[in-house]
């Protein structure tokens, strides 16, 4: 993976803490800084994880760790969606194959 150095502008007390210090902090902090592109969609956790030179579930892993939940539906929507699951299936609209 290229790395390339960028200029941005922060607070002067934050500085300090942008400074590299190990492999594993700097890959954290640049998965925070895609983190908003993947909140709106404009890249998948996928793309974010290649860019990155991990694999997705990598990706996951560092975000579910700072709380960021891969899947945000709440309890209602995911049942709305394991009923239009279930409804698909009984017409024989779905297949567990399909996943």
């Amino acid at each position: 993976m290229a790395l390339v150095d960028v200029n941005i502008k922060v607070p002067v007390e934050m500085a300090v803490y942008l400074k590299p210090s190990d492999q594993v902090t700097e890959l954290e902090r640049n998965a925070l800084l895609l983190y908003p592109y993947v909140l709106k969609q404009s890249i998948s956790h996928g793309r974010a994880a290649d860019i990155l030179g991990i694999r997705k579930n990598e990706l996951i892993d560092i975000y579910d760790r700072f709380g960021f939940s891969y899947l945000d539906l709440t309890m209602d929507d995911l049942d709305e969606e394991l009923e239009t699951y279930r409804k698909m299936k009984a017409k024989g609209k779905w297949h567990d194959s399909d996943i």
